[in-house]
């Protein structure tokens, strides 16, 4: 009986190839760690509007309305740019792409800085979300592409905490930049940073090894190490053989999936379930982008320095979260479980802890309000999980297509938020104060009444998306359909069933 062993030479020629995986771990890690300083910035670009809200707001004359109108602006091109990118990056190199959005990041924040006003605030903010609207598709691809298959889930997770360190980062710093020069050098501060960026990017980006081979046919063929041969052989998920649909594609060889018919995979219970989950956690990020340092100053009554402070906490327990949750499924794939195991199933149970706590705030008061809601926004920021997991649905040329339009798709939960929380704060009553006035007890009392509602609303849409994924967001078993039904076979008709 054949037995099974980790492959420690060269496969077959034509099958795999062998790589020297110590100096690949280490240029994959530098990589990781750039792709990360990529997240920091993208998140903090969004963090920024918040924090310049309560000196913004009266000095171009804008309601809570027309503010929250803004932030969902930032999503506006969100969903489009982000679905016509992964369609690139099925076609040219991620690497170049990451360095143009770096690029248009950076440019984008200087108008601001040079005294634009309420119109050029909204058309940048426009351009900037529609920029930025990839990023974490496109880090995650760029990221898979240095790792194999059972390896990912720990470096896709640290590349988005990048996306919960921006925050962190962003308000203590850029809180001081606003408090010592103003709130229009909090985005030239941010443009500034990001060139930086773009600069080191030109010079250490690249795609790994694991990124797609167009001439074969298939997924890329991944090096050795992570193999397993049976009497020599590579050894493979049985796909072809699958008695059933329930059946699912083995982890490990989910880079080996032929091209298939991407709306079928599109379509799918499975991508609807980690839209709808998605969604869930781009609907709390508008709101903490957009919201949360306003309510810590005006309904909890924090200074500007403590708000900078405090506002970064649920993205400290969201960074946490991510990193445990990365590490979990890092084990667990390692001992053979499924991608829906290892990474939708944790992401799932995240969600509906933090829908439970958002719905709870209101019960409360004081410090234990505060502490549920950092604890519910923390554990809300884990949605690249979702497209890290839906990833192991096909091949490697057509992932970024997957993760890019999930994303898409799932920011329109933050184009919603944002409006709708200044529209509960408006009909609450709630009125913007003139500029250097605080505002009143009264008008304190309605923002949280109307924010409250947000949150209720906010924990019902977080159970239902975490729900669905635990039950519905299995990547390998979708696989698994589609390399039987609709491969796509090139110069002849689509095999279907």
């Amino acid at each position: 009986m054949a037995t099974k062993t980790t492959a420690t030479t060269a496969a077959p020629p034509g099958r795999t190839r062998r790589v020297d995986f110590s100096r690949m771990s280490r240029r994959a890690w530098l990589v990781t760690g750039m792709l990360v300083l990529f997240q920091i910035v993208a998140f903090a670009d969004k963090a920024v509007l918040g924090l310049v809200s309560a000196d913004a707001m009266p000095e171009l004359g804008l309601t809570a309305t027309e503010f929250g109108f803004i932030g969902s602006a930032f999503f506006f091109l969100y969903a489009i740019v982000s679905v016509i990118t992964g369609f690139l990056a099925s076609k040219f190199s991620v690497k170049w792409i990451l360095f143009a959005m770096g690029v248009t990041w950076a440019v984008l924040q200087f108008p601001m800085l040079l005294g634009g006003g309420a119109a050029i605030l909204l058309l940048t903010r426009i351009v900037l979300g529609g920029a930025e609207g990839p990023a974490t598709a496109m880090s995650l691809t760029s990221t898979q592409t240095w790792f194999s298959p059972t390896r990912r889930a720990l470096p896709s997770n640290l590349v988005a905490a990048g996306s919960t360190l921006g925050p962190v980062i962003a308000a203590p710093v850029l809180a001081w930049v606003i408090a010592a020069w103003g709130w229009r050098w909090a985005f030239g501060v941010l443009g500034i940073i990001g060139l930086v960026w773009v600069i080191a990017w030109w010079a250490i980006g690249a795609d790994g090894p694991y990124r797609d081979r167009r001439g074969s046919g298939t997924g890329a063929s991944a090096p050795t190490d992570e193999r397993t041969v049976v009497d020599g052989h590579a050894d493979t998920a049985d796909t072809d053989t699958a008695d059933t649909d329930t059946a699912e594609i083995d982890t490990a060889d989910v880079d080996e999936q032929k091209p298939v018919v991407i709306w079928r995979a599109l379509l799918s219970l499975a991508f609807l379930s980690a839209v709808i989950g998605g969604a869930s956690n781009f609907w709390v990020q508008g709101f903490l982008t957009t919201w949360l340092p306003q309510y810590l100053g005006t309904v909890v009554g924090l200074s500007l320095g403590e708000v900078g402070a405090v506002t970064t906490v649920p993205w400290v327990i969201g960074a946490l979260v991510l990193l445990a949750l990365g590490a979990l499924g890092h084990r667990l794939l390692r001992r053979g479980r499924t991608a829906h195991v290892a990474i939708a199933v944790p992401f799932g149970c995240a969600a509906v802890l933090a829908g439970f706590c958002f719905i709870a705030i209101q019960a409360t008061s004081g410090v234990t309000a505060v502490a549920l809601l950092c604890i519910a926004g923390g554990c809300s920021l884990a949605y690249p999980m979702t497209a890290s997991a839906i990833g192991y649905a096909v091949g490697a040329r057509q992932r970024p297509i997957m993760m890019a339009t999930l994303g898409g798709i799932a920011s329109l939960g933050a184009v919603i938020s944002p409006i709708l929380v200044g529209w509960l704060m408006t009909t609450a009553g709630y009125v913007s104060p003139p500029k250097g006035e605080k505002p009143t007890a009264e008008m304190a009392d309605r923002m949280a009444d109307g924010v409250h509602q947000a949150f209720t609303i906010t924990g019902l849409v977080l159970v239902v998306g975490g729900a669905l994924c635990i039950a519905f967001l299995r990547p390998e078993r979708l696989g698994t359909m589609l390399q039987k039904r609709f491969v796509k076979n090139v110069g002849e008709p689509v095999a279907a069933r």
